[in-house]
């Protein structure tokens, strides 16, 4: 039996700079630290922050200390809430995320309309739409796509940006932009930029094929987190038996000999020893 794990899998580099900064900021720490919103979408590490002194909060009113911003980014108006009352800050946003709050902001001022595939609920997507001015629609997948083209005939849209959550997946975007490009008004100015991280890009690509080459695939990832779930999504395509899972202990006991290669796949916000623990209760099973 061989396990085969992902060459991409693990922290990426927004999430390993943002989860070192928070360890840097608590062994230097001369104030409270506080982490507005989970810092990455991963259970076992927010947990280890919060042993290690750090607090995680929803808002940043009478707050007394200094304020980590997450890897996903804020909005804009908390930046100026935080200039306001004097907060310190110190940003960890992903520099993949801030690039497209700076996109955002640069178009939305030229006047175009932007239209972000995401999910509406995802803090990123929520912190990206802040720079668009309210002239904006989140596109979740391509059923929307009819109301999204009433919505620019009924208001008479003139200029449009797609953009996308920086961990969408590749093929829903690439789908979405074509049926755009056939779809929109011939007389609307369509732009369109990738905005999907080379990270997301290359863990999509990997998973699909290891999901190709194995008998069973193991996805690790936060239960809230987006790209975890688009790995899920990917590797079950091509593989029948694919199962996701936040940790090692969600595993059942089986007899992992009935297979001749197990496939590992992680979410960018999945810590290193999440992914050694599920090997070696693999290997316990064996």
């Amino acid at each position: 039996m061989e396990i085969i794990i992902g060459k991409t899998a693990g922290f990426c580099y927004g999430v390993k700079r943002a989860v070192e900064g928070c360890i840097n900021e608590i062994e230097n720490a001369k104030e409270k630290i506080y982490c507005l919103g989970e810092i990455v979408h991963n259970k076992q590490v927010v947990e280890e922050l919060e042993r290690k002194g750090i607090q995680f909060i929803e808002d940043m009113q009478n707050i007394k200390g200094k304020v980590i911003i997450r890897a996903h980014g804020i909005k804009k108006e908390l930046y100026e809430l935080a200039k306001k009352n004097n907060i310190n800050i110190k940003d960890y946003t992903c520099p993949k995320v801030l690039n497209i709050h700076n996109v955002v902001q640069d178009y939305a001022k030229r006047g175009f309309y932007i239209v972000l595939t995401g999910s509406s609920k995802h803090p990123e997507n929520i912190g990206t739409v802040s720079y668009a001015e309210n002239n904006y629609f989140i596109l979740e997948n391509k059923d929307n796509i009819n109301n999204l083209l009433q919505k620019i005939k009924e208001e008479k849209i003139q200029k449009v940006l797609l953009i996308s959550q920086t961990t969408y997946n590749l093929d829903d975007f690439l789908e979405i932009s074509k049926e755009l490009k056939e779809r929109i008004p011939k007389e609307v100015i369509l732009e369109i930029k990738n905005t999907i991280c080379n990270a997301t890009k290359s863990r999509q690509e990997e998973v699909s094929d290891i999901a190709k080459k194995v008998d069973k695939m193991i996805i690790i990832g936060g239960k809230n987190s987006s790209n975890t779930k688009k790995l899920f999504d990917i590797a079950s395509k091509h593989c029948d038996d694919t199962i996701c899972i936040e940790t090692y202990k969600e595993i059942e006991e089986e007899d992992f000999n009935k297979y001749n290669k197990i496939g590992i796949m992680a979410g960018a916000s999945t810590p290193e020893k999440s992914i050694e623990d599920v090997k070696e209760i693999i290997k316990h099973f064996t």
